[in-house]
């Protein structure tokens, strides 16, 4: 796995932030091998490109995932941090949607919960949720 750090404004959040990127989704198969590159692997380049200008690249790094067995909902995000909500998003537009995952990451990451309601985040982000996993309490 490659990891490509993300932020440099710190906030009152000491939680360690991820953003998982599946470089598997979108792949086209031939033969038990992997034709081209994949969606997975175009959306991680352009958010890893975008998060060179991020303000919380320091702080919210992009790690790469070779599958999140999300296959039939491609493209497949995820934010997670410690002792907040991890959520995980699905059928995002390979070309249309690097933006709107940073900004709704930075949501994300200014949230104590990590709660992202649906009417605050991305329109790109709206739809394609596929799991909202509950934090583990922090002792």
């Amino acid at each position: 796995m490659t990891t490509a750090n993300i932020s440099t404004i710190s906030t009152s959040s000491d939680s360690c932030h991820t953003l998982f990127v599946c470089k598997t989704c979108a792949s086209v198969w031939q033969d038990g091998k992997r034709l081209g590159e994949s969606g997975g692997q175009k959306l991680l380049q352009q958010l890893q490109g975008l998060a060179q200008n991020w303000h919380l690249r320091d702080e919210f790094p992009i790690q790469e995932v070779e599958c999140m067995s999300a296959c039939n909902r491609s493209c497949v995000v995820a934010f997670a941090a410690s002792g907040k909500i991890t959520y995980l998003f699905g059928d995002l537009a390979v070309d249309d949607s690097a933006s709107a995952v940073l900004e709704c990451a930075s949501q994300y990451y200014s949230k104590p919960d990590g709660l992202l309601p649906w009417s605050e985040r991305p329109e790109a982000l709206k739809k394609g949720i596929l799991a909202k996993i509950p934090p583990i309490p922090l002792n």
